[in-house]
């Protein structure tokens, strides 16, 4: 019926590092919130995050159209690190880190035009996608091509992190290290693998 009293909430913490750290996470995030607490900030982090562009169109259909091609812009990567800044690395290993370590970098899908979308309207961000890609280069010997909690999947071609690069430092977004990222650049393009050696032989991959 209507009684509140057979109202169940739930509330869930999850982390890439231990079962503490999800505890922690959902203590810190969550703690004494109710569901429309949490439902409100929700709303309110989205708005935010969406208000970055205003249109004017015709219609609310329009509107409507075009917020939620922004929504889903948005939707990964998503922080990895722990409200404490732990992570698993790419080395399997528990990091810290002072930034936002991100994960689900799809991209094969977006390295034409989210991120250089999001170096116009979401700078901070991109900064922090970067910063992860140098991290994982670090740790890993690899900056990403389809990487996935921590895991690379190999599941596409090339080395798309690097027009992600590349285009950051053409706008001249801080943060990160430079000549690190022109290093693993460097790594990403001269390693022999996946067709990139008959690629520089002959200029095309044989099938």
């Amino acid at each position: 019926g209507n009684d509140i009293s057979n109202e169940l909430t739930a509330k869930v913490g999850i982390s890439s590092v231990s079962i503490e750290n999800a505890r922690l996470n959902m203590q810190t995030e969550i703690g004494s919130k109710t569901f429309q607490d949490v439902k409100q900030n929700a709303e309110n982090v989205w708005n935010d995050a969406l208000s970055v562009i205003e249109v004017k169109l015709k219609s609310e259909e329009q509107k409507k159209i075009f917020y939620t091609a922004l929504y889903h812009t948005l939707i990964v990567p998503n922080i990895y690190s722990d409200v404490d800044g732990s992570y698993t690395g790419r080395d399997f290993k528990v990091h810290k880190s002072d930034f936002d370590y991100y994960t689900v970098f799809s991209l094969w899908d977006t390295y034409r035009a989210a991120h250089p979308l999001y170096n116009l309207i979401y700078p901070e961000k991109n900064v922090d996608f970067v910063r992860t890609m140098l991290k994982q280069y670090e740790q890993g010997g690899l900056l990403p091509v389809w990487e996935l909690s921590s895991n690379e999947t190999f599941c596409m071609i090339g080395y798309h992190s690097v027009p992600v690069i590349a285009d950051a430092m053409q706008k001249g977004l801080k943060g990160f290290d430079y000549e690190l990222a022109y290093d693993a650049m460097k790594n990403s393009a001269n390693r022999n693998h996946f067709g990139i050696k008959q690629y520089i032989e002959r200029g095309y991959i044989s099938m």
